[in-house]
């Protein structure tokens, strides 16, 4: 590649080696061997700070400037390095005589030997001598070291002979790839040129073919460590799939075979075409840009793009807001699309590789041995469907679907050749096309397919023919969604729905999915449930509901796809509710009989509820790894059972006092205990208990209390795997404020409640049972930290521990959601329920929030019944069920008001403090 020198104008502004040298000069006259040393050290730092300044400057004049910043930043170091080493070669150990074996050949590596560095980079440094270290160069290596480590650079370095430098190359990957890269940077020219042309004679020669296999392998490896795809909304700009790494991995093995010295020249060999290596530049350049900006910011070498550095490079890249879109969101889509560029030119670049290196043969082999007869025209290279000649689509565009048809019904990989041509011709697809019945027949075959239509929809929208065909769809290609829930941009986040939903029909996820399974095959379309999963999500960015618009765009896409017209008005209304069954589910209490009848009221049809339910499971699962637990599949499950017997039934077939006896009499088996004193204990406890909890935890809850009978405190913290949470239950006598102390004594303890259900006994007995994982969303397991929980929740009962003192002092842990802004919100429902006020509270996450409002809600003087917490990601939602002190729905508009204003004052403020709190 071309020198930094070359690239880089008014080089003395950024550091000026000749006057430099001359100051060290004068220091080495005036001072003692002793004195010198330090000055020359601040010379150093003070001229590598100025070079920074001025390149930090000149990039902020012109933001975009990536890969000119990069090669300034390499040749401040150049000039560095060199003055170095000629200060310790001239002055700190000078040899007049030197033997042959003393001569050192500095080398920069890696990114520095392309000539590209971040402001913060590693600085990968190479030592060669002819022969075995003598002491001088070990003193000399040495000493430049140290200066280096002076001046506050990471060094990476290496110290070898020419033999050991050619034994590692042969031995080590990474050192190889490193040498591969290396430039000349001062010393003896002489031992570096004998070192390349050993390098190239005795490492490379004859080893091209198991260099590209290692670094494919490589390659596919970071991928899946950094989340394998290019769409993740907190992306890693160097190391990520669609970042710097992919193009320093195409240049390799360029350089590798071809021994090209720069990317350009990878068009001179014919592994890019002149517009490919255009867009290789582009994309690389704007990389370079961020990834420079983000080292500024941080004053370090920060290479994950996160939320917080977001806003900071769109504001120094001088990004706007626009209607509907954020600067930071119109930042992240322009990244996306580069990320997508680097995607498409390597898929480009290996074509030509495997042109010019595989041997003939099959390269992918369908499910089936015999070729394919009915192509339609299409061919097959090396078992990849390719096209006879490059006019092919022109000739009849709708094969811009059919190939991609073909790919899905024979399992055929598509040569990238003819990837190339459908992204060049898909602007053919007009109107004209998108109306014709033979296309979308195709599209909505391809959307349903039984096989694997992820994969085949993922390069669909890498040719951009998915967007040309679906304009509404190429409305969200690469557009991210600012927050913490969401892990991949729209587009990706659907097609990896759509691919869940295929593994769900072909029975893959049983295991994970029992009841989404089994309703899947009780569907009377289940085309309309694949449509409906493409465009849950197609109006998100215009500035209003998505899921009403999305409905609209619904009733107009489905007819054009062949939809008949009850199918549309079924996806029509999927689109428009997609989000009620999970906001059902994690956000009212589905013990209230109300909910489930008002969510019955919605659904209106058992058909309707099965396809929501699959719909809403693989919604959440394709929003990222993580967010999908066993505790939301028990709710979404509870749920679907209810309702579902309220469709099939209605809802008197299982009256509320059937219900309680029916779950007395089971209780009453498993205790075997006296009928005079099951009688006994039963009727301490209230209806809304029996009502409102399972078999299994009423059964473990009267074991706890019998046992424990006439104490004033007595806690049971077990796993409960059924939920994949924590079950935590507290016997207490009942006092006000009895939750709020809870609550913080488990956030003390590491745990976040995600449910809770409060009762009272008639003899004043609190009966509080809590599920609880910890910020993962894992269940507490291990018997210490069941025991920490316990005692925990003790101390703060028994004011043995200042709760609210250790509340302030533990740290804030959710540093990430400090580069989101949501205003909370109080609403308060007095319709949601028969028997209670439900108040939902929308809220930035953060520790002891829930605390915080449950001290809101003693202070207002409501019983509080149960409480469901949600997260999606930044964003807390918590929702109360409360009643007045006298067992009634909280109605007094004067107390509601009061009661909104303290919850917004609670989710507002940090930390709140009061006397009457530590009472």
């Amino acid at each position: 590649m071309a020198s930094a020198a070359e690239r880089i104008f008014k080089q003395r502004d950024i550091i000026d080696r000749n006057a430099l040298a001359e100051q060290i000069e004068g220091i080495v006259r005036e001072c003692g061997a002793q004195e010198r040393r330090p000055r020359v050290v601040e010379i150093l730092q003070s001229a590598l700070a100025s070079g920074r300044a001025e390149i930090q400057q000149r990039l902020n004049a012109v933001p975009s400037q990536g890969y000119r910043a990069s090669a300034e930043q390499a040749f401040l170091v150049d000039q560095i390095v060199r003055l170095i080493y000629d200060y310790v070669t001239v002055h700190a150990y000078p040899a007049a005589n030197r033997s042959s074996s003393e001569r050192i050949a500095v080398l920069a590596v890696g990114g520095y030997g392309r000539g590209e560095m971040a402001p913060h980079s590693d600085l990968d440094i190479g030592f060669v001598t002819p022969f075995k270290r003598s002491s001088w160069t070990e003193q000399v290596v040495e000493a430049i070291l140290y200066l280096l480590w002076d001046l506050g650079l990471k060094v990476g370095q290496s110290s070898r002979s020419l033999d050991e430098t050619v034994k590692m190359a042969q031995e080590d990957l990474t050192i190889r790839t490193a040498l591969l890269e290396s430039r000349f940077v001062w010393g003896d020219r002489g031992v570096y040129e004998e070192a390349s042309l050993r390098f190239w004679n005795e490492v490379v020669a004859n080893t091209a073919s198991d260099f590209v296999r290692l670094k494919m392998v490589e390659r596919d490896d970071r991928h899946r460590r950094m989340g394998d795809s290019r769409y993740v909304v907190e992306p890693n700009i160097k190391d990520g799939k669609g970042g710097l790494r992919d193009l320093h991995t195409l240049y390799w093995i360029g350089k590798y075979i071809h021994k090209v010295s720069a990317a350009s020249e990878l068009v001179d060999v014919g592994l890019l075409t002149i517009d490919e290596y255009n867009r290789f530049r582009k994309a690389e350049n704007f990389l370079w840009a961020v990834r420079c900006h983000m080292h500024n910011i941080t004053g370090r070498a920060e290479e994950r793009l996160t939320f917080d550095l977001q806003r900071d490079v769109a504001e120094l890249m001088q990004f706007a807001d626009r209607p509907g879109r954020s600067a930071v969101e119109r930042f992240m889509h322009f990244y996306f699309l580069n990320a997508k560029t680097v995607g498409d030119v390597t898929g480009l670049f290996l074509a030509h590789l495997d042109e010019a290196m595989a041997k003939k043969g099959r390269r992918f082999l369908p499910s089936f041995i015999r070729k394919p007869r009915k192509l339609n025209g299409f061919q097959l290279d090396r078992g990849r469907l390719a096209l006879p000649d490059d006019g092919f689509f022109a000739q009849d565009p709708v094969r811009l679907l059919e190939i991609f048809h073909l790919a899905d019904v024979h399992e055929l990989e598509i040569h990238p050749l003819a990837m190339r041509a459908a992204q060049r011709d898909a602007r053919l697809i007009d109107k004209v096309l998108r109306r014709d019945p033979r296309a979308n027949a195709l599209f909505l075959e391809i959307l349903t397919s039984p096989r694997d239509p992820e994969t085949v929809l993922r390069w669909m929208n890498e040719s951009t023919v998915f967007g040309r065909f679906i304009p509404d769809f190429r409305r969200v290609v690469a557009q991210m969604q600012f927050d913490m829930y969401h892990h991949y941009t729209v587009d990706e986040h659907s097609i990896r729905a759509i691919g869940l939903l295929a593994d769900i029909n072909r029975g893959k996820l049983k295991q994970d999915h029992p009841l989404s399974t089994a309703m899947m095959q009780q569907l009377g379309s289940k085309r309309v449930l694949f449509v409906a999963t493409l465009l849950h999500d197609i109006a998100k960015g215009r500035g209003g509901d998505h899921s009403v618009l999305g409905a609209e765009i619904a009733e107009t896409l489905c007819p054009r796809l062949g939809l008949s017209p009850a199918e549309t008005e079924t996806v029509a209304w999927l689109v428009r509710y997609h989000l009620l069954m999970s906001a059902t589910a994690f956000k009212r209490d589905l013990a209230d009989f109300k909910t489930i009848l008002d969510f019955a009221q919605a659904v209106q049809s058992p058909e309707r509820l099965k396809l929501l339910l699959v719909l809403t499971v693989v919604d959440i699962r394709a929003v990222g790894p993580g967010v999908w637990n066993s505790w939301k599949r028990q709710l979404l499950s509870d749920l679907f059972e209810a309702t579902e017997e309220v469709l099939r039934l209605g809802h008197k077939q299982r009256g509320r006092d059937e219900r309680i006896t029916s779950k007395k009499a089971r209780l009453e088996s498993a205790l075997r205990l006296p009928a005079d004193t099951f009688a006994a204990f039963a009727k301490t406890l209230p209806d809304a208990y029996w009502i409102a909890e399972p078999d299994d935890i009423i059964e473990r809850n009267a074991r706890h209390l019998l046992s424990n009978a006439g104490t004033e405190l007595a806690i049971d913290a077990c796993f409960y795997p059924d939920r994949g949470a924590t079950l935590v239950t507290v016997f207490a006598a009942d006092h006000p404020g009895l939750f709020y102390r809870i609550a913080g004594a488990i956030h003390l303890a590491g745990g976040n409640i995600i449910d809770a259900r409060i009762h009272t006994s008639s003899d004043g007995m609190a009966v509080d049972n809590f599920l609880i994982q910890d910020p993962l969303g894992r269940p507490f397991q291990e018997q210490s930290q069941l025991n920490r929980l316990t005692r925990n929740i003790e101390d703060a009962l028994t004011n043995r521990a200042r709760l609210m003192t250790q509340l302030d002092a533990k740290p804030n842990a959710l540093r990430r959601a400090d580069a989101f802004k949501i205003a909370p919100s109080v609403l308060i429902d007095n319709q949601a329920s028969n028997r209670f006020t439900v108040i939902e509270v929308n809220a930035l996450d953060r520790p002891a929030l829930l605390n915080n409002l449950a001290l809101a809600l003693f202070e207002s003087k409501v019983t509080l019944h149960s409480a469901h917490i949600a997260t999606y990601g930044e964003r807390a939602v918590d929702t109360f069920y409360v009643t007045d002190l006298f067992g009634g729905k909280a109605e007094n508009k004067n107390k509601l008001k009061a009661l909104e204003t303290r919850l917004l004052e609670a989710a507002t403020v940090k930390a709140r403090v009061k006397a009457q709190a530590a009472a």
